[in-house]
């Protein structure tokens, strides 16, 4: 028997969640396939068989909290496995199963590889099919009902990834299942979600239902109110005009994709906007340590994403030193990583300053929490006209709410309000940047 364990998650991780179980007991498993994945408080770590065999059994079961080197299952590699399962696997697995089996002899010299591997994708039935993805990739198909076969994989042998299926269904190609219409004595009932954000059906007559928290959404918890019980936080608001960096934007959007292959989103116009300012006000890119103060003379940028198992926050990092389409590149490829479950801790670690936009969910004014132990968190939030008065007359105008949630330990208010307006003032000129 082949021993599947918990391998190295990563520095200061020691505990995850076993979120899903590719294979069950009696499964036949290719060598370098996922046999279970497993959840952080931050990242989504596959773990491959280390050899081919058959399924033998699971120690643990779906929603268990596991720690490092702990027995997650057993592989009996002397059962005969079937030759279409073996050459499903590409041979990209061996590179991962060569990963893989140091770090369960010794988890705590190895880290997880950040690529998924490919797995066999099954019909209904079942049965295996020759379109080969990643598990992450298989469970938003069986979401939205897209049939991979019709889904081109760009990953190493034609793999499918979860960018692909979102791609497949951005260009409306995708056949979704015929939703059922309640008639007026039915009542959808809120189904609760599975480790991995897929809900799992309740019963007819359930009225309330109950599910374990997932470690990564524990840590969130507790991440959320360390802040607010730590920091004296407290949020200052301004509004900006938007015509300018939009009439920006929109002139060089299609130039920009078609030469740099980048969509040019206002993002990378805050992010920019923000390097500056807080060289301007290093006190709101600095931290508190004891009864130390820590100022970081770099910008390492987060930017908040949600994803399906919760809200991430990768970082872009030394920001400061990097131009605008360089910044949307590097923020559109963490966050395609990060709704992929494809993020590395090293792509989590490191902040010095965060942006989030509720804007593009349509929050219109909030107020964000600090993502502790960083010193300030800017909100943005969505453009809608609205009059405003300029030079005595009333205009309409793209307005934008924007808000810098603040440790007044460290931040007088004073700073917090200087910075938010210089954001202001380079977002209304967008020029300005390019002088700063």
């Amino acid at each position: 028997m082949i021993a599947i364990k918990v391998p190295s998650l990563g520095e200061s991780i020691v505990e995850a969640t076993v979120s899903r179980w590719a294979k069950q007991p009696g499964d036949p498993v290719a060598a370098g396939e996922t046999v279970v994945e497993l959840d952080t408080d931050k990242v989504t770590v596959e773990v491959p068989a280390l050899k081919s065999g058959v399924l033998a059994s699971q120690a643990k079961h779906e929603g268990d909290a596991v720690k490092v080197d702990d027995l997650l299952g057993e592989v009996d590699e002397t059962a005969a496995v079937p030759a279409a399962v073996s050459a499903s696997v590409p041979a990209a697995a061996a590179a991962k199963v060569a990963a893989a089996a140091p770090a369960a002899a010794a988890p705590s010299t190895a880290s997880p590889s950040g690529a998924a591997p490919a797995t066999v994708a099954t019909s209904g039935t079942g049965a295996p099919s020759a379109v080969r993805a990643a598990p992450s990739a298989q469970r938003l198909a069986s979401k939205e009902g897209v049939d991979l076969a019709r889904v081109a994989g760009t990953g190493r042998g034609g793999v499918v990834s979860t960018p692909d299926v979102l791609d497949h269904l951005a260009r409306g190609s995708a056949t979704a299942p015929p939703t059922p219409v309640a008639g007026p004595e039915s009542r959808a009932i809120p189904t609760p979600a599975g480790p991995n954000g897929a809900r799992t059906p309740a019963a007819p007559e359930a009225r309330e239902t109950r599910e374990k928290m997932t470690t990564r959404r524990k840590r969130i918890a507790d991440n959320l109110v360390q802040a607010q019980h730590i920091t004296a936080h407290l949020t200052t608001f301004n509004e900006i005009d938007m015509s300018a960096v939009t009439a920006l934007r929109n002139r060089m959007r299609e130039r920009v994709e078609q030469e740099q292959g980048v969509k040019l989103t206002f993002m990378p116009f805050f992010v920019k906007a923000a390097c500056i300012a807080l060289r301007q006000f290093p006190v709101v890119n600095a931290q508190i340590d004891a009864d130390t103060i820590i100022y970081k003379h770099y910008v390492n940028m987060g930017i908040a994403v949600a994803s399906e198992a919760g809200l991430v926050v990768p970082v872009i990092r030394d920001a400061d030193q990097k131009g605008i389409i360089v910044i949307g590149r590097e923020i559109a490829d963490v966050a395609t990583r990060a709704r992929a479950g494809k993020l590395a801790i090293d792509d989590l670690t490191g902040g010095t300053f965060t942006i989030t936009n509720g804007g593009v969910f349509g929050s219109l004014v909030s107020t964000p929490i600090l993502n502790y132990p960083q010193s300030g968190i800017l909100g943005l939030h969505k453009i809608q006209d609205r009059p405003v008065a300029e030079h005595g007359a009333v205009v309409v105008r793209p307005m934008m709410y924007v808000a810098l949630s603040y440790d007044h330990r460290l931040v007088d208010g004073q700073h917090a309000v200087l910075f938010l307006v210089r954001i202001k003032e380079l977002i209304e000129d967008p020029a300005a940047m390019l002088v700063a």
